[in-house]
C-alpha cells in the first residue's frame, strides 16, 4: 500500500473518505476540511492506494516537534484490515523526529495502535 500526498485532483475522493467519520459530514463542512489542507501548509493530508483505489486518508497538524492527527479514515469495506494502524504507521515513519498526538475523535484510535506496537514510540 502507498501513502500518498494529498492533490487537488483527489478532492472528491478525500471527501468522500473523510465522509466516513463521525461528526459534520454536509458537503459545506467537507469542503470547509478540504480546503483548510489545501490552504494551510502545516495541515497535510495523504490518501492510502491498495492495487488502484484509494481506500482510506490520514490528515495531521505539523508543529516543531510534533503533529496532530486530525482526520482518520477507513472506507467501510476495507475496515478491520490493520489499515489504520498501517497509515499511522507510515506517518510516523515520514516524521520520525515529531511525536504523535491525537483529538478528542482520534487519541483513542492512537492509543490502541501503541497497545498493539509494544515499545513503539508513536
Amino acid at each position: 500500500m502507498m501513502l500518498l500526498r494529498y492533490k487537488k485532483t483527489y478532492e472528491k475522493i478525500a471527501m468522500g473518505l473523510l465522509s466516513y467519520m463521525p461528526g459534520d459530514k454536509t458537503v459545506k463542512k467537507l469542503q470547509e476540511t478540504i480546503l483548510q489542507y489545501e490552504t494551510n501548509d502545516s495541515w497535510q493530508l495523504y490518501l492510502i492506494k491498495k492495487d488502484d483505489d484509494f481506500i482510506g486518508l490520514i490528515g495531521i497538524e505539523l508543529g516543531d516537534d510534533s503533529y496532530t492527527l486530525q482526520h482518520l479514515s477507513v472506507n467501510p469495506s476495507f475496515r478491520g484490515e490493520g489499515i489504520g494502524k498501517e497509515m499511522v504507521m507510515k506517518l510516523q515513519a515520514l516524521f520520525p523526529d515529531k511525536k504523535c498526538f491525537g483529538t478528542e475523535e482520534t487519541d483513542s484510535f492512537i492509543q490502541r495502535c501503541k497497545s498493539k506496537e509494544e515499545g513503539a514510540d508513536l
